[in-house]
């Protein structure tokens, strides 16, 4: 069964009341396929695991991941860990359906809307920022050093498949000369084992909504390990944007450095090192976002020269100071 006709079946598949609904599919994954529904029962989103992505380049990966996306909303929303989580919220997981690699989940409210949507409108609100550090810094310590996080979401082969071989190994073909220093990112990367990633930590996967309450969604690539990596990949879709976005570079600095305070005032007294940590990995997904196997859509050939050049330069010349990315 696809997506479509589950949803069409939405109240019986999770025991809501068996009332009229519409169904709408939305765009902009390459992963998934996603339908939202709605009706007097409330709103949901459905998501169909896709074995083979929807890129140029041969992507694949396992379907079940869908399954650790359910685990993840689950674990996260336990009332034990909920009440620790500041600045957002997680979706509630409502079914799974096992056999057709389907969950159906709690959607946000209509006025929600992407970050990203919000940024290229030049809306450069710091409070996002803020509530963006500070719900990854609370869920970084919710799980700092537990065991059975790292039990559950231990296995790391759909980061792997999503993340370190089409974004870094990719990368690094295209840059033969920036072989050696990937391989030791990932081989540090690897060893730092400490709390869940949510390994897309982007402003497409941060809904805001006209309460300005964040939303997080997409939670396939969770997995326990080096949590500078989600604070990089935040950092880099900033930095992507003032270079697409010359106009607004002070301001997406100022988001940068808004939402390495929260994310710090967040952490774990143990935790500080990450931030530091995540500067070795922004080069690495500059570099990726341009010559891996998913090139960020909104750069055009100069752009993406540009955003290479950069990467290139912060790999021979490391940034200690995040301001310095964008003033390179």
């Amino acid at each position: 069964m696809n997506a479509a006709d589950w949803a069409a079946n939405l109240p019986r598949n999770t025991g809501l009341p068996p009332e009229p609904s519409r169904s709408e599919e939305l765009g902009g994954g390459v992963s998934n396929k996603v339908i939202l529904t709605e009706g007097p029962h409330g709103r949901a989103v459905l998501k169909q695991s896709l074995g083979k992505l929807r890129v140029e380049q041969e992507w694949l990966s396992d379907r079940d991941r869908i399954f650790r996306e359910a685990e993840i909303m689950r674990w996260l929303n336990d009332p034990s860990r909920s009440s620790s989580l500041q600045g957002g919220r997680v979706p509630r997981l409502l079914a799974e359906d096992r056999a057709d690699y389907i969950i159906a989940m709690e959607a946000a409210p209509r006025s929600a809307e992407m970050w990203k949507t919000r940024l290229f409108r030049g809306e450069l609100d710091p409070a996002a920022a803020r509530a963006a550090g500070t719900m990854l810094g609370s869920i970084i310590a919710a799980s700092w050093h537990h065991p059975e996080a790292e039990s559950l979401f231990g296995d790391q082969t759909v980061f792997d498949q999503l993340r370190i071989d089409p974004y870094y190994r990719a990368a690094a073909r295209r840059n033969p000369d920036t072989a050696d220093w990937f391989d030791a990112l990932i081989a540090r990367s690897a060893a730092r084992r400490v709390s869940l990633v949510h390994g897309d930590w982007s402003p497409k996967n941060l809904l805001i909504d006209i309460t300005g309450e964040l939303w997080v969604i997409d939670w396939e690539v969770i997995h326990f390990g080096d949590p500078a990596y989600d604070v990089a990949f935040l950092l880099n879709h900033l930095l992507l944007k003032s270079i697409a976005l010359p106009q607004y570079r002070d301001g997406l600095r100022r988001l940068a450095v808004e939402f390495l305070r929260a994310l710090e005032t967040a952490l774990p007294p143990d935790a500080r090192w990450i931030g530091t940590a995540a500067f070795e990995h922004l080069p690495a997904l500059l570099l990726a976002r341009v010559d891996g196997k998913s090139p960020a859509e909104y750069l055009d050939a100069a752009m993406a020269t540009t955003a290479r050049r950069r990467a290139l330069s912060m790999i021979r010349n490391p940034i200690t100071d995040i301001t310095e990315a964008f003033e390179a």
